[in-house]
């Protein structure tokens, strides 16, 4: 796995991201990526042995229990992820405002359009969760109850994590190109909170 380099970089504004955290939140993106495309690879491989020639599953019940599995690597892979994604995306849309407009790949803002809707769309999702699991302390459901809406949530998350798993490379791209720059790119931004609500994202089966 690669290093993040962060040589010729430059934190300028009071954000409290310091160089190694941001290093550190690159990183993470980076496993998150190579994780995310393990876990698909591997899922790819056991639904194509275990569907017929249209698609349908030889046994429903293991290829959903397989599913479920695949849903819950994914959204653990992503957590480390999660901690710093909004100062990510926000440290990213600032970068490509300081980037020459010639080293602009004209993908890199919708892509950062789409990862800030689907983290949204995460954080719903998680709050959520942490609200059900603050009902059913009192509820005392069945664990088999519990396990169910657990993998309800994770099946709910996929096209979003999904996403970050398409599109998370315009991040990791964008620094590169800020390093690349004459005079580095600033890789740090006031206000991470302030992300524009965008359109859904493209799904993978």
């Amino acid at each position: 796995m690669s290093t993040i380099p962060t040589e010729g970089t430059t934190l300028t504004s009071p954000f409290p991201y310091r160089a190694d955290q941001h290093t550190a939140a690159l990183q993470a993106l980076t496993v998150f990526l190579v994780q995310s495309e393990m876990i698909l690879a591997s899922w790819d491989s056991y639904s194509d042995r275990h569907t017929d020639t249209d698609g349908w599953p030889y046994d429903d019940e293991s290829y959903g229990w397989r599913k479920v599995q695949r849903d819950t690597q994914t959204w653990r892979s992503f957590e480390p992820v999660r901690r710093s994604a909004r100062y990510l995306l926000a440290t990213a849309r600032f970068q490509l405002q300081h980037i020459a407009a010639g080293d602009v790949d004209s993908r890199w803002p919708w892509q950062l359009t789409e990862l800030a809707k689907a983290l949204e769309r995460l954080e719903a999702l998680r709050t959520e969760w942490a609200k059900a699991r603050e009902d059913r302390r009192t509820s005392r459901p069945a664990h088999a109850q519990f396990i169910d809406a657990l993998a309800e949530r994770n099946a709910e998350a996929w096209s979003e994590l999904d996403t970050w798993a398409i599109h998370g490379h315009a991040i990791l791209d964008l620094h590169f190109a800020a390093l690349k720059a004459p005079a580095p790119a600033p890789i740090a931004v006031a206000d991470p909170t302030r992300l524009p609500t965008t359109s859904r994202s493209a799904v993978r089966r």
